[in-house]
Protein backbone atom coordinates (compact mmCIF):
# COMPACT_ATOMS: atom_id res chain seq x y z
CA UNK A 1 0.00 0.00 0.00
CA UNK A 2 1.41 3.67 -0.80
CA UNK A 3 2.07 5.95 1.71
CA UNK A 4 0.11 8.54 2.13
CA UNK A 5 2.38 11.50 1.82
CA UNK A 6 2.14 10.33 -2.03
CA UNK A 7 -1.40 11.96 -1.85
CA UNK A 8 -2.93 8.41 -3.45
CA UNK A 9 -3.93 4.66 -1.88
CA UNK A 10 -4.14 1.58 -3.76
CA UNK A 11 -6.46 -0.96 -2.88
CA UNK A 12 -4.89 -3.86 -1.46
CA UNK A 13 -5.40 -7.37 0.18
CA UNK A 14 -4.52 -7.11 4.04
CA UNK A 15 -1.38 -8.15 3.70
CA UNK A 16 -0.14 -5.79 0.95
CA UNK A 17 -0.14 -8.37 -1.53
CA UNK A 18 -2.44 -6.42 -3.64
CA UNK A 19 -5.30 -7.02 -5.97
CA UNK A 20 -3.17 -9.81 -7.91
CA UNK A 21 -4.50 -12.94 -6.28
CA UNK A 22 -8.00 -11.73 -6.87
CA UNK A 23 -8.45 -9.98 -10.25
CA UNK A 24 -11.85 -10.90 -11.19
CA UNK A 25 -13.02 -8.96 -7.61
CA UNK A 26 -11.12 -5.70 -9.19
CA UNK A 27 -12.28 -6.05 -12.60
CA UNK A 28 -15.79 -6.42 -11.37
CA UNK A 29 -15.51 -3.32 -9.45
CA UNK A 30 -13.77 -1.53 -12.45
CA UNK A 31 -16.29 -2.63 -14.71
CA UNK A 32 -19.47 -0.44 -12.13
CA UNK A 33 -16.97 2.02 -11.82
CA UNK A 34 -16.72 2.88 -15.14
CA UNK A 35 -20.51 3.74 -15.20
CA UNK A 36 -19.56 6.90 -13.18
CA UNK A 37 -19.55 10.00 -14.50
CA UNK A 38 -17.12 13.43 -14.25
CA UNK A 39 -14.21 10.79 -14.08
CA UNK A 40 -14.78 9.00 -11.28
CA UNK A 41 -14.70 5.28 -13.09
CA UNK A 42 -11.28 6.01 -13.88
CA UNK A 43 -10.40 7.28 -10.61
CA UNK A 44 -12.41 4.18 -9.07
CA UNK A 45 -9.90 2.01 -11.57
CA UNK A 46 -6.88 3.20 -10.63
CA UNK A 47 -7.91 2.62 -7.31
CA UNK A 48 -8.50 -0.92 -7.41
CA UNK A 49 -5.35 -1.68 -9.72
CA UNK A 50 -2.98 0.76 -8.80
CA UNK A 51 -0.76 2.57 -11.25
CA UNK A 52 0.58 -0.57 -12.39
CA UNK A 53 -2.16 -1.80 -14.35
CA UNK A 54 -5.92 -1.82 -15.94
CA UNK A 55 -7.76 -4.33 -16.93
CA UNK A 56 -7.33 -5.46 -20.79
CA UNK A 57 -11.36 -4.97 -21.38
CA UNK A 58 -10.47 -1.18 -21.53
CA UNK A 59 -7.94 -1.45 -24.04
CA UNK A 60 -4.96 -1.68 -21.69
CA UNK A 61 -4.01 1.92 -21.64
CA UNK A 62 -2.52 3.33 -18.44
CA UNK A 63 -4.83 5.23 -16.10
CA UNK A 64 -5.54 9.03 -16.52
CA UNK A 65 -5.32 9.39 -13.21
CA UNK A 66 -1.82 7.01 -13.22
CA UNK A 67 -0.39 9.10 -16.58
CA UNK A 68 -0.96 12.37 -15.20
CA UNK A 69 0.21 11.74 -11.71
CA UNK A 70 3.68 13.61 -11.31
CA UNK A 71 6.09 13.57 -8.63
CA UNK A 72 5.21 14.86 -5.26
CA UNK A 73 5.58 18.41 -4.41
CA UNK A 74 8.91 18.70 -2.12
CA UNK A 75 8.75 22.34 -1.46
CA UNK A 76 7.96 23.77 1.59
CA UNK A 77 6.19 27.10 0.84
CA UNK A 78 3.21 27.54 2.34
CA UNK A 79 0.53 27.44 0.89
CA UNK A 80 2.18 25.31 -1.53
CA UNK A 81 1.81 27.11 -5.80
CA UNK A 82 2.95 24.36 -7.15
CA UNK A 83 1.51 23.41 -10.71
CA UNK A 84 2.27 20.08 -9.73
CA UNK A 85 -0.86 17.05 -9.67
CA UNK A 86 0.54 16.03 -6.23
CA UNK A 87 0.65 17.36 -2.86
CA UNK A 88 3.32 16.73 -0.29
CA UNK A 89 1.42 16.10 2.78
CA UNK A 90 4.42 16.67 4.69
CA UNK A 91 4.28 19.71 4.72
CA UNK A 92 0.23 21.16 5.02
CA UNK A 93 -1.64 21.06 7.32
CA UNK A 94 -4.93 21.96 7.99
CA UNK A 95 -4.60 25.75 7.98
CA UNK A 96 -3.68 25.15 4.35
CA UNK A 97 -6.98 23.33 3.45
CA UNK A 98 -10.49 25.79 2.64
CA UNK A 99 -11.52 27.93 3.45
CA UNK A 100 -7.35 29.33 2.97
CA UNK A 101 -6.16 31.51 0.42
CA UNK A 102 -5.42 29.03 -2.50
CA UNK A 103 -6.58 25.98 -0.40
CA UNK A 104 -9.05 24.79 -3.17
CA UNK A 105 -6.25 22.43 -4.79
CA UNK A 106 -4.59 20.64 -1.36
CA UNK A 107 -8.31 20.39 0.28
CA UNK A 108 -9.49 18.63 -3.47
CA UNK A 109 -6.48 16.13 -3.02
CA UNK A 110 -6.51 15.40 0.51
CA UNK A 111 -10.52 14.91 0.54
CA UNK A 112 -10.16 12.64 -2.47
CA UNK A 113 -7.63 10.51 -0.40
CA UNK A 114 -9.59 10.41 2.56
CA UNK A 115 -12.03 8.98 0.02
CA UNK A 116 -9.91 6.20 -1.85
CA UNK A 117 -9.52 4.98 2.01
CA UNK A 118 -12.86 5.11 3.14
CA UNK A 119 -13.83 2.94 -0.70
CA UNK A 120 -11.05 0.76 0.26
CA UNK A 121 -12.80 0.10 3.74
CA UNK A 122 -16.70 -0.47 2.22
CA UNK A 123 -14.45 -3.41 -0.67
CA UNK A 124 -13.26 -4.57 2.09
CA UNK A 125 -16.47 -4.79 4.53
CA UNK A 126 -18.28 -6.97 1.90
CA UNK A 127 -15.20 -9.51 0.97
CA UNK A 128 -15.51 -12.49 3.20
CA UNK A 129 -12.46 -13.24 2.91
CA UNK A 130 -11.31 -10.25 4.75
CA UNK A 131 -11.73 -10.72 8.77
CA UNK A 132 -13.77 -8.95 10.37
CA UNK A 133 -12.12 -7.40 13.05
CA UNK A 134 -8.02 -7.00 13.82
CA UNK A 135 -8.95 -7.17 17.77
CA UNK A 136 -6.18 -6.02 20.23
CA UNK A 137 -7.03 -5.62 23.82
CA UNK A 138 -6.93 -1.50 24.83
CA UNK A 139 -3.78 -1.82 26.41
CA UNK A 140 -2.19 -3.46 23.53
CA UNK A 141 -3.78 -0.54 21.21
CA UNK A 142 -2.96 2.41 23.84
CA UNK A 143 0.75 1.37 23.87
CA UNK A 144 0.95 0.89 20.29
CA UNK A 145 -0.18 3.94 19.30
CA UNK A 146 0.17 7.54 20.39
CA UNK A 147 -3.51 8.54 20.99
CA UNK A 148 -2.84 11.55 23.07
CA UNK A 149 -3.98 14.96 21.82
CA UNK A 150 -1.10 17.75 21.53
CA UNK A 151 -0.31 21.16 21.75
CA UNK A 152 1.22 21.43 18.39
CA UNK A 153 -0.83 20.40 14.87
CA UNK A 154 0.09 17.48 12.73
CA UNK A 155 0.44 17.78 9.39
CA UNK A 156 -1.89 16.25 7.02
CA UNK A 157 0.25 13.04 6.12
CA UNK A 158 -0.18 12.28 9.70
CA UNK A 159 -3.71 12.83 9.91
CA UNK A 160 -4.33 10.27 7.01
CA UNK A 161 -2.41 7.94 8.64
CA UNK A 162 -4.73 8.31 11.24
CA UNK A 163 -7.56 7.39 9.27
CA UNK A 164 -6.00 4.61 8.08
CA UNK A 165 -5.30 3.44 11.14
CA UNK A 166 -8.62 4.15 12.52
CA UNK A 167 -10.03 1.66 10.20
CA UNK A 168 -7.70 -0.91 10.64
CA UNK A 169 -8.80 -1.36 13.88
CA UNK A 170 -12.64 -0.71 12.93
CA UNK A 171 -15.40 -3.70 13.85
CA UNK A 172 -16.98 -3.94 10.03
CA UNK A 173 -20.14 -3.71 10.91
CA UNK A 174 -21.46 -4.31 7.45
CA UNK A 175 -19.28 -7.73 6.86
CA UNK A 176 -21.28 -10.58 5.96
CA UNK A 177 -19.58 -13.07 9.25
CA UNK A 178 -20.81 -9.63 11.42
CA UNK A 179 -23.21 -11.30 14.04
CA UNK A 180 -23.22 -9.09 17.04
CA UNK A 181 -26.39 -6.78 18.31
CA UNK A 182 -29.04 -5.25 16.47
CA UNK A 183 -27.27 -2.32 14.03
CA UNK A 184 -25.51 -3.62 11.17
CA UNK A 185 -24.77 -3.50 7.64
CA UNK A 186 -24.02 -1.17 5.53
CA UNK A 187 -26.36 0.72 3.12
CA UNK A 188 -24.68 2.32 -0.19
CA UNK A 189 -27.60 5.05 -0.27
CA UNK A 190 -27.64 5.08 3.50
CA UNK A 191 -23.83 5.71 3.42
CA UNK A 192 -23.83 8.62 1.10
CA UNK A 193 -26.71 10.20 2.67
CA UNK A 194 -24.46 9.98 5.56
CA UNK A 195 -22.04 12.01 3.67
CA UNK A 196 -23.95 14.55 2.20
CA UNK A 197 -25.74 14.85 5.56
CA UNK A 198 -22.01 15.63 7.44
CA UNK A 199 -21.31 18.16 4.26
CA UNK A 200 -24.54 20.63 4.98
CA UNK A 201 -23.44 20.13 8.81
CA UNK A 202 -26.29 21.77 9.73
CA UNK A 203 -28.98 21.93 12.52
CA UNK A 204 -32.67 20.44 12.57
CA UNK A 205 -34.05 23.07 14.88
CA UNK A 206 -35.21 26.21 12.87
CA UNK A 207 -36.83 26.14 8.65
CA UNK A 208 -34.55 28.76 8.19
CA UNK A 209 -31.45 26.61 8.67
CA UNK A 210 -32.48 23.64 7.36
CA UNK A 211 -35.30 23.98 5.14
CA UNK A 212 -35.05 20.65 2.86
CA UNK A 213 -34.22 18.34 5.64
CA UNK A 214 -37.23 19.95 7.66
CA UNK A 215 -39.51 19.37 5.36
CA UNK A 216 -38.15 15.21 4.52
CA UNK A 217 -38.21 15.05 8.41
CA UNK A 218 -42.32 16.15 8.08
CA UNK A 219 -43.24 13.97 5.22
CA UNK A 220 -41.05 10.91 6.68
CA UNK A 221 -42.73 11.01 9.74
CA UNK A 222 -45.98 11.51 8.52
CA UNK A 223 -45.43 8.05 6.36
CA UNK A 224 -44.04 6.29 9.04
CA UNK A 225 -47.46 7.39 11.25
CA UNK A 226 -49.72 6.43 8.14
CA UNK A 227 -47.94 2.93 8.16
CA UNK A 228 -48.29 2.69 11.95
CA UNK A 229 -51.74 3.10 11.17
CA UNK A 230 -53.11 6.32 12.58
CA UNK A 231 -55.59 8.11 10.30
CA UNK A 232 -54.11 10.29 7.46
CA UNK A 233 -50.78 10.37 9.08
CA UNK A 234 -52.27 12.51 11.89
CA UNK A 235 -50.31 13.24 14.82
CA UNK A 236 -46.56 14.43 15.63
CA UNK A 237 -43.51 13.33 16.08
CA UNK A 238 -39.18 13.90 16.04
CA UNK A 239 -36.09 12.20 15.59
CA UNK A 240 -33.88 11.40 18.65
CA UNK A 241 -30.74 10.29 18.99
CA UNK A 242 -31.56 6.52 19.82
CA UNK A 243 -34.23 4.38 21.14
CA UNK A 244 -33.52 5.27 24.88
CA UNK A 245 -34.30 8.34 24.53
CA UNK A 246 -37.22 8.12 22.32
CA UNK A 247 -38.59 5.88 25.29
CA UNK A 248 -37.82 8.47 27.47
CA UNK A 249 -39.57 10.99 25.58
CA UNK A 250 -42.67 8.65 25.67
CA UNK A 251 -42.06 8.94 29.20
CA UNK A 252 -42.64 12.46 29.73
CA UNK A 253 -45.25 13.54 27.05
CA UNK A 254 -47.37 10.81 29.05
CA UNK A 255 -46.51 12.32 32.54
CA UNK A 256 -47.15 15.86 30.97
CA UNK A 257 -50.70 14.81 29.53
CA UNK A 258 -51.65 13.34 32.93
CA UNK A 259 -50.12 16.01 34.73
CA UNK A 260 -49.25 19.26 32.71
CA UNK A 261 -48.16 21.26 35.92
CA UNK A 262 -44.82 19.01 36.39
CA UNK A 263 -43.58 21.15 33.55
CA UNK A 264 -43.12 24.22 36.20
CA UNK A 265 -43.63 22.51 39.68
CA UNK A 266 -41.16 19.53 39.10
CA UNK A 267 -41.92 16.11 40.56
CA UNK A 268 -42.94 17.60 43.61
CA UNK A 269 -46.19 18.93 42.76
CA UNK A 270 -47.40 15.16 41.64
CA UNK A 271 -48.39 11.54 43.17
CA UNK A 272 -46.32 8.86 43.05
CA UNK A 273 -46.10 8.24 39.60
CA UNK A 274 -45.91 4.26 38.66
CA UNK A 275 -45.04 3.12 34.82
CA UNK A 276 -45.69 -0.77 33.44
CA UNK A 277 -43.46 -2.97 31.15
CA UNK A 278 -42.49 -6.68 30.68
CA UNK A 279 -39.62 -8.02 32.34
CA UNK A 280 -37.74 -8.94 28.99
CA UNK A 281 -38.38 -5.13 27.85
CA UNK A 282 -35.69 -3.13 27.09
CA UNK A 283 -33.24 -1.43 30.13
CA UNK A 284 -34.10 1.94 28.79
CA UNK A 285 -37.16 2.43 30.70
CA UNK A 286 -36.02 2.27 33.56
CA UNK A 287 -32.62 4.52 32.14
CA UNK A 288 -35.74 6.77 31.21
CA UNK A 289 -37.60 6.84 34.67
CA UNK A 290 -34.47 7.88 36.47
CA UNK A 291 -33.85 10.37 34.24
CA UNK A 292 -36.90 12.17 34.56
CA UNK A 293 -37.18 11.88 38.49
CA UNK A 294 -40.01 9.18 38.67
CA UNK A 295 -37.30 6.76 40.01
CA UNK A 296 -36.16 2.95 39.07
CA UNK A 297 -38.80 1.68 41.85
CA UNK A 298 -41.61 3.29 39.96
CA UNK A 299 -40.98 0.51 36.94
CA UNK A 300 -42.82 -2.52 37.24
CA UNK A 301 -42.18 -5.79 35.49
CA UNK A 302 -44.65 -7.30 34.20
CA UNK A 303 -44.26 -11.26 33.59
CA UNK A 304 -43.58 -12.89 30.55
CA UNK A 305 -44.77 -16.40 29.21
CA UNK A 306 -42.02 -18.95 27.79
CA UNK A 307 -41.90 -16.98 24.31
CA UNK A 308 -41.09 -13.67 25.92
CA UNK A 309 -44.62 -12.24 25.98
CA UNK A 310 -46.17 -9.89 28.10
CA UNK A 311 -48.92 -12.20 30.03
CA UNK A 312 -51.99 -9.37 30.48
CA UNK A 313 -53.66 -10.84 33.07
CA UNK A 314 -50.35 -10.33 35.15
CA UNK A 315 -50.76 -6.37 33.95
CA UNK A 316 -53.65 -5.96 35.19
CA UNK A 317 -53.14 -7.56 38.28
CA UNK A 318 -50.10 -4.81 39.23
CA UNK A 319 -52.12 -2.07 38.05
CA UNK A 320 -54.70 -2.68 40.43
CA UNK A 321 -52.56 -3.29 43.11
CA UNK A 322 -50.47 -0.07 42.20
CA UNK A 323 -54.04 1.84 42.55
CA UNK A 324 -54.57 -0.01 46.15
CA UNK A 325 -51.25 1.57 47.38
CA UNK A 326 -52.67 5.35 46.14
CA UNK A 327 -50.19 5.00 43.81
CA UNK A 328 -51.06 6.47 39.69
CA UNK A 329 -50.12 4.45 37.14
CA UNK A 330 -49.13 6.47 33.85
CA UNK A 331 -47.58 4.82 31.26
CA UNK A 332 -47.78 1.15 29.58
CA UNK A 333 -44.57 0.54 27.49
CA UNK A 334 -45.28 -2.37 25.59
CA UNK A 335 -42.29 -4.07 23.36
CA UNK A 336 -42.86 -5.49 19.70
CA UNK A 337 -39.50 -6.75 19.57
CA UNK A 338 -37.67 -7.72 22.85
CA UNK A 339 -33.97 -7.79 22.41
CA UNK A 340 -32.68 -11.40 23.31
CA UNK A 341 -36.18 -13.11 22.43
CA UNK A 342 -37.82 -11.22 19.63
CA UNK A 343 -40.89 -11.51 21.76
CA UNK A 344 -44.39 -9.41 20.50
CA UNK A 345 -46.23 -8.37 23.52
CA UNK A 346 -50.25 -8.62 22.63
CA UNK A 347 -50.84 -4.97 21.95
CA UNK A 348 -54.50 -5.82 21.36
CA UNK A 349 -54.86 -7.15 24.96
CA UNK A 350 -52.38 -4.31 26.59
CA UNK A 351 -54.38 -1.23 24.64
CA UNK A 352 -57.65 -2.81 26.08
CA UNK A 353 -56.49 -2.76 29.08
CA UNK A 354 -54.88 0.90 29.41
CA UNK A 355 -58.12 2.17 27.85
CA UNK A 356 -60.15 0.78 30.66
CA UNK A 357 -57.84 1.72 33.00
CA UNK A 358 -57.27 4.89 31.14
CA UNK A 359 -53.51 4.57 31.02
CA UNK A 360 -50.87 5.78 28.07
CA UNK A 361 -49.96 3.06 25.97
CA UNK A 362 -46.43 3.11 24.61
CA UNK A 363 -45.18 0.81 22.21
CA UNK A 364 -41.04 0.01 21.73
CA UNK A 365 -41.15 -1.07 18.61
CA UNK A 366 -37.28 0.09 18.46
CA UNK A 367 -36.34 -3.50 17.16
CA UNK A 368 -40.02 -4.88 15.46
CA UNK A 369 -41.34 -1.62 13.77
CA UNK A 370 -39.65 -2.46 10.59
CA UNK A 371 -42.09 -5.16 10.38
CA UNK A 372 -44.48 -3.23 10.16
CA UNK A 373 -42.65 -2.30 6.72
CA UNK A 374 -44.04 -6.53 5.42
CA UNK A 375 -47.14 -7.04 4.53
CA UNK A 376 -46.88 -10.77 5.66
CA UNK A 377 -45.12 -9.88 9.38
CA UNK A 378 -46.98 -6.99 10.13
CA UNK A 379 -49.85 -8.56 11.91
CA UNK A 380 -47.54 -9.21 15.09
CA UNK A 381 -47.99 -5.70 15.80
CA UNK A 382 -51.48 -5.93 15.73
CA UNK A 383 -53.20 -2.65 17.55
CA UNK A 384 -49.87 -0.81 17.44
CA UNK A 385 -52.61 1.98 15.96
CA UNK A 386 -54.18 1.69 19.53
CA UNK A 387 -50.82 3.55 20.93
CA UNK A 388 -50.39 6.84 22.24
CA UNK A 389 -47.24 7.17 21.41
CA UNK A 390 -44.35 4.29 18.99
CA UNK A 391 -40.93 4.39 18.77
CA UNK A 392 -39.04 2.71 16.10
CA UNK A 393 -35.65 2.47 15.20
CA UNK A 394 -35.01 2.41 11.19
CA UNK A 395 -31.27 2.12 12.17
CA UNK A 396 -32.18 -1.60 13.62
CA UNK A 397 -34.06 -4.04 11.30
CA UNK A 398 -34.32 -1.48 8.18
CA UNK A 399 -30.16 -1.18 7.83
CA UNK A 400 -30.30 2.76 8.10
CA UNK A 401 -26.84 3.92 9.08
CA UNK A 402 -26.40 4.73 12.59
CA UNK A 403 -28.11 6.82 14.11
CA UNK A 404 -31.83 6.66 13.05
CA UNK A 405 -34.68 6.38 15.88
CA UNK A 406 -38.18 8.02 15.70
CA UNK A 407 -40.59 8.79 18.49
CA UNK A 408 -43.97 8.96 16.73
CA UNK A 409 -46.78 10.45 18.64
CA UNK A 410 -50.35 10.22 18.01
CA UNK A 411 -51.35 13.39 19.44
CA UNK A 412 -50.62 16.37 17.43
CA UNK A 413 -49.50 19.30 19.38
CA UNK A 414 -48.28 17.65 22.79
CA UNK A 415 -45.26 17.34 22.44
CA UNK A 416 -44.71 20.86 21.69
CA UNK A 417 -46.66 21.91 24.50
CA UNK A 418 -44.55 19.79 27.11
CA UNK A 419 -40.87 20.87 25.69
CA UNK A 420 -41.00 24.18 24.29
CA UNK A 421 -39.73 27.33 26.73
CA UNK A 422 -40.48 29.55 23.69
CA UNK A 423 -37.08 31.10 23.13
CA UNK A 424 -37.09 34.06 21.49
CA UNK A 425 -33.79 34.54 19.84
CA UNK A 426 -34.24 31.43 18.13
CA UNK A 427 -38.40 31.13 16.99
CA UNK A 428 -39.34 34.49 16.61
CA UNK A 429 -42.95 34.40 15.67
CA UNK A 430 -42.60 37.22 13.45
CA UNK A 431 -40.85 34.95 10.72
CA UNK A 432 -42.59 34.74 6.97
CA UNK A 433 -43.02 31.02 6.96
CA UNK A 434 -45.42 28.93 8.61
CA UNK A 435 -43.74 28.24 12.26
CA UNK A 436 -44.62 25.11 12.49
CA UNK A 437 -41.87 23.96 10.86
CA UNK A 438 -39.77 25.16 13.31
CA UNK A 439 -39.56 22.22 14.89
CA UNK A 440 -36.25 22.76 17.44
CA UNK A 441 -39.09 23.61 20.59
CA UNK A 442 -40.20 20.43 20.41
CA UNK A 443 -36.84 18.77 21.15
CA UNK A 444 -35.07 18.41 24.24
CA UNK A 445 -32.09 19.08 22.41
CA UNK A 446 -31.39 22.74 20.95
CA UNK A 447 -28.48 21.40 18.65
CA UNK A 448 -30.23 18.39 16.69
CA UNK A 449 -28.28 15.59 13.92
CA UNK A 450 -30.14 15.05 10.59
CA UNK A 451 -30.97 12.09 11.13
CA UNK A 452 -34.04 11.67 8.54
CA UNK A 453 -31.65 11.54 5.36
CA UNK A 454 -30.46 8.73 5.32
CA UNK A 455 -33.91 6.99 5.39
CA UNK A 456 -35.30 9.25 3.01
CA UNK A 457 -32.95 8.52 0.93
CA UNK A 458 -32.70 4.88 0.78
CA UNK A 459 -36.62 4.95 0.86
CA UNK A 460 -36.60 6.85 -2.14
CA UNK A 461 -34.25 4.30 -3.73
CA UNK A 462 -35.66 0.89 -2.45
CA UNK A 463 -39.72 2.04 -2.19
CA UNK A 464 -41.69 0.56 0.55
CA UNK A 465 -41.59 -2.72 -1.49
CA UNK A 466 -37.24 -2.67 -0.97
CA UNK A 467 -38.09 -2.28 2.00
CA UNK A 468 -40.34 -5.23 2.41
CA UNK A 469 -37.81 -7.75 0.64
CA UNK A 470 -35.30 -6.86 3.20
CA UNK A 471 -37.40 -7.78 6.07
CA UNK A 472 -38.92 -11.19 4.40
CA UNK A 473 -36.01 -12.10 3.02
CA UNK A 474 -34.40 -11.83 6.96
CA UNK A 475 -36.97 -13.59 8.74
CA UNK A 476 -37.18 -16.04 6.01
CA UNK A 477 -32.82 -16.40 6.74
CA UNK A 478 -34.12 -16.84 10.38
CA UNK A 479 -36.60 -19.48 10.16
CA UNK A 480 -33.90 -21.08 7.67
CA UNK A 481 -31.50 -21.38 10.92
CA UNK A 482 -34.05 -22.32 13.08
CA UNK A 483 -35.19 -25.37 10.54
CA UNK A 484 -31.04 -26.15 10.58
CA UNK A 485 -30.54 -26.07 14.49
CA UNK A 486 -33.71 -27.56 15.95
CA UNK A 487 -32.88 -31.39 15.33
CA UNK A 488 -28.84 -30.90 15.27
CA UNK A 489 -27.42 -32.95 17.76
CA UNK A 490 -25.59 -30.89 20.45
CA UNK A 491 -27.47 -27.88 20.15
CA UNK A 492 -31.03 -27.04 22.05
CA UNK A 493 -33.68 -24.26 21.10
CA UNK A 494 -34.13 -21.92 23.98
CA UNK A 495 -38.17 -22.20 23.72
CA UNK A 496 -40.29 -24.51 21.16
CA UNK A 497 -41.45 -22.74 17.87
CA UNK A 498 -40.38 -20.74 14.97
CA UNK A 499 -38.73 -17.33 16.05
CA UNK A 500 -41.13 -14.39 15.48
CA UNK A 501 -38.19 -12.67 14.48
CA UNK A 502 -34.88 -12.40 13.08
CA UNK A 503 -33.67 -13.74 16.87
CA UNK A 504 -32.79 -17.44 16.68
CA UNK A 505 -32.03 -18.49 20.28
CA UNK A 506 -30.51 -22.03 21.05
CA UNK A 507 -27.53 -23.31 23.61
CA UNK A 508 -24.92 -25.13 22.44
CA UNK A 509 -24.50 -28.03 24.39
CA UNK A 510 -21.09 -29.40 24.55
CA UNK A 511 -20.04 -33.00 24.79
CA UNK A 512 -19.56 -33.32 28.35
CA UNK A 513 -23.04 -32.08 29.08
CA UNK A 514 -25.08 -33.97 26.85
CA UNK A 515 -25.87 -37.04 29.22
CA UNK A 516 -26.59 -34.90 32.25
CA UNK A 517 -29.97 -34.41 33.26
CA UNK A 518 -31.91 -30.92 32.69
CA UNK A 519 -31.41 -29.38 36.68
CA UNK A 520 -30.05 -26.44 38.07
CA UNK A 521 -26.43 -27.81 38.21
CA UNK A 522 -26.49 -28.69 34.66
CA UNK A 523 -27.68 -24.74 33.57
CA UNK A 524 -25.16 -23.33 35.83
CA UNK A 525 -22.57 -25.21 34.34
CA UNK A 526 -24.31 -24.57 30.93
CA UNK A 527 -24.40 -21.16 31.63
CA UNK A 528 -20.85 -20.45 31.73
CA UNK A 529 -20.19 -21.90 27.88
CA UNK A 530 -22.72 -19.36 26.37
CA UNK A 531 -21.74 -16.40 27.84
CA UNK A 532 -21.08 -14.01 24.61
CA UNK A 533 -24.67 -12.51 24.86
CA UNK A 534 -25.20 -11.32 28.86
CA UNK A 535 -26.84 -10.93 30.82
CA UNK A 536 -28.95 -13.48 29.15
CA UNK A 537 -27.18 -17.13 28.99
CA UNK A 538 -29.28 -18.30 25.34
CA UNK A 539 -26.39 -17.80 21.88
CA UNK A 540 -28.56 -15.40 20.19
CA UNK A 541 -28.08 -15.16 16.19
CA UNK A 542 -30.14 -11.92 14.60
CA UNK A 543 -30.16 -12.74 10.99
CA UNK A 544 -30.37 -9.11 9.14
CA UNK A 545 -29.34 -8.91 4.85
Amino acid sequence: MASPGSGFWSFGSEDGSGDSENPGTARAWCQVAQKFTGGIGNKLCALLYGDAEKPAESGGSQPPRAAARKAACACDQKPCSCSKVDVNYAFLHATDLLPACDGERPTLAFLQDVMNILLQYVVKSFDRSTKVIDFHYPNELLQEYNWELADQPQNLEEILMHCQTTLKYAIKTGHPRYFNQLSTGLDMVGLAADWLTSTANTNMFTYEIAPVFVLLEYVTLKKMREIIGWPGGSGDGIFSPGGAISNMYAMMIARFKMFPEVKEKGMAAVPRLIAFTSEHSHFSLKKGAAALGIGTDSVILIKCDERGKMIPSDLERRILEAKQKGFVPFLVSATAGTTVYGAFDPLLAVADICKKYKIWMHVDAAWGGGLLMSRKHKWKLSGVERANSVTWNPHKMMGVPLQCSALLVREEGLMQNCNQMHASYLFQQDKHYDLSYDTGDKALQCGRHVDVFKLWLMWRAKGTTGFEAHVDKCLELAEYLYNIIKNREGYEMVFDGKPQHTNVCFWYIPPSLRTLEDNEERMSRLSKVSVICPPWPPKVLRLQA
